[in-house]
């Protein structure tokens, strides 16, 4: 029989907030955590992959243990992104919501800071941060968390690889005696050497859904292609999936712009995130995705930290990540809360050989996509064609004279004709660009 929260300790005001949100079986890490934190003392390192509920696993221990006595700030939460620090502090919220005496607060970057300075002048129980903003604020003596008894690193991983040095800083102001808890979906040699520089010696290992990324009901993929198929092969693929929401990701913020562009110009429904873009621009994006109004993001891995939709059916790794820890927190984004999800990986021939490696490395299996053949992509490029027209809007600047006289030409065509015609042209196009294509080709090869 499943253990409830009242089993793990958890208290009648949370487990009213967590039957408010419809939360009423823990997952694993939960049933792991919570006890731990909750009536023991160590410092914990937790490894569990995305989308496992690791919010919850230290977020209702951390309410819990909340002296509301104490105005002092008693806790602080660290994110690697403010994607990821909003969606801890939502949850916080949620979870407090029969709690009103905890005061909770967000101080991400990305933001203004003046009204984040004006907040902390308020009692606040619980911090959640971004490591730059929050060195920020400790320089400019706006925040104290010289006495805090909780330090928590959530996605710690790449907390480290990217934001190592605001990390820093900020270990330098808290206190020794805090108690540090630690999450992350891999252990990379900078996250061992974090344990032992800056948590204590008696530290509590948990270890949750970490069999294989493959038990999370991830589809792993890989097709190959030649690199000018590659682009043509993606969006016979986006075509196939029109209605389903996935996440592209692409090595660089160049590529991201670029491929972006090219899935605006064939009127996809997609939006792109990265880092040099401002927070308000990446916030309207997330936005848009969670709600639906956009179906496709393209992103970079650090800016895509913090996305927790969960109807996300596919993954594509458009570039080949560089690192295994990379390629768990990219297709850790699908087949979350239960779901099933694919994570296409577009290779060219000479990455095939690392394939096995990750098969090795991860305890995945993958198998290979079939690659649409060349009838397929000549018909989806017809198909995006017919798209650009249909969603094209009419140019309410040409004259009413000009516009009659094209009218003329056509008014004696029927609907089908019409369209026969337009089309015989479109193929008669594409078909000469081909031959040029092909002879250029052979004039190189020469």
């Amino acid at each position: 029989m499943s253990k409830q929260f009242s089993d793990l300790g958890i208290n009648e005001q949370l487990q009213q907030s967590l039957a408010d949100l419809q939360i009423s079986v823990p997952t694993d890490i939960q049933e792991k955590t919570i006890p731990i934190i909750l009536n023991q003392k160590e410092d914990v390192v937790a490894l569990a992959k995305t989308g496992t509920g690791k919010t919850a696993a230290f977020g209702l221990p951390l309410l819990q243990l909340i002296d509301t006595e104490n105005t002092a700030i008693q806790a602080v939460i660290l994110a690697p992104t403010r994607e990821l620090g909003n969606q801890i502090f939502n949850n916080l919220q949620s979870f407090a919501t029969h709690s009103p005496k905890i005061s909770i607060a967000s101080i991400c970057g990305g933001v203004p800071i003046k009204p984040q300075i004006e907040r902390l002048k308020e009692a606040t129980h619980i911090i959640v941060a971004t490591p730059g903003r929050l060195a920020d604020l400790v320089k400019r003596e706006a925040i104290n968390i010289k006495n805090i008894s909780y330090f928590i690193l959530d996605e710690a991983d790449e907390m480290l690889s990217a934001l190592k040095e605001g990390l820093d800083s900020i270990i330098k102001e808290i206190p020794k005696s805090r108690r540090t808890l630690l999450f992350t979906a891999t252990m990379p040699g900078t996250i061992k050497q974090l344990v032992q520089n800056y948590m204590s010696k008696h530290v509590v290992h948990i270890e949750a859904d970490m069999k294989t990324v493959g038990h999370q009901g991830i589809d792993h993929q890989y097709v190959v292609v030649e690199p000018i198929e590659k682009l043509e092969v993606l969006l016979h693929f986006l075509n196939s999936k029109e209605g389903e929401r996935g996440i592209i990701f692409c090595k660089t913020k160049a590529a991201v712009n670029k491929l972006a562009k090219k899935l605006a110009i064939n009127k996809f429904s997609s939006g792109a995130i990265h880092g040099s873009l401002s927070q308000g621009i990446r916030d309207r994006i997330m936005g848009q995705f969670r709600e639906g109004y956009i179906d496709i993001l393209v992103a970079t891995d650090l800016a895509a930290r913090g996305i927790d939709v969960k109807e996300i059916s596919y993954v594509v790794n458009y570039h080949l990540p560089d690192t295994f820890d990379t390629y768990v927190h990219r297709s850790g984004r699908t087949a979350r809360a239960g779901a099933k999800g694919l994570s296409l990986s577009v290779i060219q021939k000479e990455e095939v050989i690392e394939i096995p490696e990750f098969e090795e490395e991860l305890g995945i299996t993958f198998s290979e996509f079939k690659k649409a053949d060349a009838q397929s992509i000549e018909e989806n490029n017809g198909l995006l064609w017919a798209k650009k027209i249909f969603k094209t809007k009419p140019n309410r600047d040409v004259s009413e004279d000009f516009k009659s006289k094209i009218k003329t030409i056509f008014h004696h065509l029927t609907k089908e004709e019409l369209v026969d015609k337009i089309f015989a042209n479109y193929l008669a196009q594409t078909t000469t660009v081909a031959t040029k294509s092909e002879v250029s080709k052979k004039k190189r090869n020469k």
